[in-house]
């Protein structure tokens, strides 16, 4: 079972009444990859967790089918969560939720957490390229930020170097940068993540970014020889930010790794602080490690 394998997860926070649990949405419907078999299955790790409550609220492409995984309207009434999880790529919100989101965040009511091709959405919404400080665009939309060999920080400016990209699928190594932040705290310095795309060269304006975790982009993977941002987070206003881009497909999500992360990145996006453990079996530097298919 999925709760099996995230290590009692669960168990460590079982006393925790409905009262208490973290209030999720997530946001999906329109995406260039598969919403319909990741939401479910990253849905059913927050609950499975103990630590979440979770909504999904679907905004379907003209004459789609619905969604199994649909449980709330949408757009759904900010006010009723503590965080919205995005796995939404399409066509934009109402203007009257853009607005809403922004003023939730901003007014630290509400946190929001990206992952993979959500950073790909909203070009044309300053704000959210605030929010997420960089996402899938091309080279003349913004800075690009990446660390050097020695780990210091290298901003590009708009307009030099690559624009967003990404590897082919492999396994890779990813390297927490920030030992010491609620999200990473405990895990080993370097894990070895499940085939995934490694994104590179992402845009926009990088402010009020910190660095959780990188990793190597190779060159013979189609990568740009970089060490690329996979983890960070985003102080907007009095709100805060998560955001990766790993988790292409089910083979990444299943990582134990990643799954963690998102769970971890969850609770300190609505939170400030984290409660979740890093399960025994999290993935160490020279192997990888996933929730089995069933």
């Amino acid at each position: 079972m999925l709760r099996a394998a995230l290590f009692l997860l669960m168990s460590s926070v079982s006393s925790t009444s409905a009262a208490e649990k973290i209030r999720v949405v997530i946001i999906d419907g329109q995406n260039n990859h598969k919403w319909r078999e990741t939401t479910p299955y990253v849905k059913k790790a927050l609950e499975e967790s103990g630590r979440f409550t979770v909504a999904v609220a679907t905004q379907l492409k003209k004459d789609d089918k619905p969604a199994d995984s649909t449980t709330t309207e949408f757009p759904p009434g900010l006010s009723k969560y503590d965080v919205v999880v995005s796995n939404y790529n399409g066509m934009p919100w109402p203007d009257a939720f853009q607005k809403s989101l922004e003023d939730s965040v901003r007014d630290g009511k509400i946190g929001l957490v990206i992952f993979h091709a959500a950073n790909n959405s909203f070009t044309g919404w300053p704000e959210f390229n605030k929010m997420i400080a960089m996402g899938w665009r091309n080279n003349q939309f913004g800075e690009r930020m990446y660390l050097d060999a020695e780990g210091k920080e290298v901003r590009v400016p708009k307009g030099t170097g690559p624009g967003a990209g990404e590897t082919i699928g492999h396994p890779f190594v990813v390297t927490v940068r920030d030992a010491e932040h609620p999200i990473t705290k405990g895990m080993p310095r370097e894990w070895m993540h499940t085939a995934d795309q490694l994104v590179h060269g992402l845009r926009g304006p990088a402010e009020n970014v910190h660095v959780l975790a990188t990793a190597y982009s190779d060159k013979t993977k189609r990568g740009t020889g970089e060490h690329e941002l996979s983890m960070w987070t985003v102080t907007y206003g009095k709100g805060r930010v998560f955001h990766t881009p790993m988790g292409h497909d089910m083979t990444s999500l299943r990582c134990i790794g990643l799954t963690t992360v998102l769970l971890r990145g969850s609770e300190w996006a609505a939170t400030g602080a984290v409660t979740l453990p890093i399960p025994k079996d999290f993935p160490p530097a020279d192997k990888t490690s996933s929730v089995p298919v069933k």
